[in-house]
């Protein structure tokens, strides 16, 4: 079996979820860890956009989006059935609208934003989540899948911004 390269970075959200398919599809794959302030040649090399996450195959195939990552991943090997459960209008949701407020609450100088705003408008978000783990233990139904996987760093990005904020919110079941 090839080995396949991934050019990760370890807090970034969209990396973490193409990790965890990765982990859970059990494919094997060098890791390799990017410092933001100085990126490989190679990543640019595989990837002109230079974004992480990137996966290149022994043969040069090259996936530089994190969804995509996370599908062919799941293709290969889904033991825990996670393709069953994903939902690409709530991934877009996130993908598009909770990380456009969650990068204006979280760097407000570059964006020249309202924290305070963004971060409501990015609980607003979190509510429908909350609600839907009410509906069925997880975002995607009664067990975590694919949805669960690519929205959930981002949540956990978002939390760890003011953590007392976030810890007196009233999501229970998003927080579990």
């Amino acid at each position: 079996m090839a080995i396949h390269i991934l050019y990760s970075f370890r807090r970034c959200p969209f990396a973490m979820r193409a990790r965890l398919a990765l982990a859970v599809g059990g494919v094997r794959r060098e890791l390799r860890e990017v410092r933001l302030s100085d990126k490989p040649a190679e990543l640019f090399t595989a990837s002109p956009k230079g974004t992480l996450p990137v996966r290149v195959t022994a043969e040069g195939v090259v996936l530089d989006e994190s969804l995509a990552i996370m599908r062919w991943a799941l293709r290969i090997r889904d033991p825990e059935d996670w393709l069953a459960r994903d939902d690409p209008a709530l991934i877009a949701a996130n993908d598009e609208v909770f990380k456009h407020h969650l990068d204006r609450y979280k760097f407000p100088d570059r964006y020249g934003s309202d924290p305070t705003r963004h971060r409501d408008l990015g609980f607003e978000f979190l509510q429908d989540l909350e609600t839907r783990f009410g509906v069925g233990g997880q975002l995607g139904g009664t067990k975590a899948g694919l949805t669960d996987a690519a929205i959930l760093p981002f949540v956990r990005q978002f939390a760890g911004l003011d953590r007392a904020w976030f810890d007196d919110l009233s999501l229970p079941l998003l927080k579990l």
